[in-house]
């Protein structure tokens, strides 16, 4: 099936991406923040989190929460605790009121779901980071550290799936990343890329999950 093929079969269950979907990521933002808490600099923070490979380990499953914050401690060169990382993370997110609200309509037609490339500490304490969405979505949001792998490995798309009790033919997953779209269609759901709520529009009524 191509992008935009039309579709002829029922969805019954849309996947979504989170951040860079249904919210807004500044990855300059958390750094400086977080910076800003532990008296040092956003290069070293990005060195900490991102440069080492350490937030792929923790979305990857790799490091618990507690662990990861013990390493990002050590490399940072300061204690780290739960509610400095919070702060530096809800510094990164910004809901996207109209995704949300497209989400919310699919709601009505069919079950809806997050898949996002996070480890636990995201998951666990979203009410904390990320409200809207863990008011609509509820517990069906799934972070990648919980099936051992990141998107696009097919066991990442195939073990949510397997949470939710739903089948690849009958899901529609949504992401801003062509690697995961392709991942998720290789791994045999049905994809699109995000581009903005308006193409979102399009594609879901296509997919035939929005009402009205």
């Amino acid at each position: 099936m191509t992008a935009t093929a039309a579709h002829s079969g029922k969805i019954g269950t849309v996947l979504f991406d989170m951040e860079g979907v249904l919210s807004h990521y500044d990855r300059d933002a958390r750094a400086a923040r977080l910076a800003a808490l532990t008296g040092t600099t956003p290069e070293a923070v990005r060195a900490a989190i991102w440069d080492s490979g350490l937030e792929t380990r923790a979305d990857a499953g790799e490091l618990a929460p507690d662990a990861y914050l013990r390493a990002l401690g050590e490399l940072l060169g300061c204690a780290m605790d739960r509610e400095t990382w919070l702060a530096s993370r809800r510094a990164s997110i910004t809901p996207n009121d109209a995704t949300l609200a497209l989400a919310a309509r699919a709601a009505r037609r069919c079950r809806i779901a997050v898949l996002t490339n996070n480890g636990r500490l995201v998951t666990d304490h979203l009410d904390v980071l990320n409200p809207p969405v863990a008011r609509l979505f509820g517990e069906r949001v799934y972070g990648s550290a919980a099936f051992g792998a990141l998107k696009p490995d097919a066991r990442a798309y195939l073990g949510c799936l397997a949470q939710l009790g739903a089948t690849p033919p009958d899901t529609l997953f949504i992401d801003d990343s062509e690697a995961n779209v392709q991942g998720a269609r290789d791994a045999g759901l049905h994809a699109c890329v995000f581009v903005d709520a308006a193409t979102l529009e399009r594609d879901l009524r296509r997919f035939g999950v929005l009402d009205g």
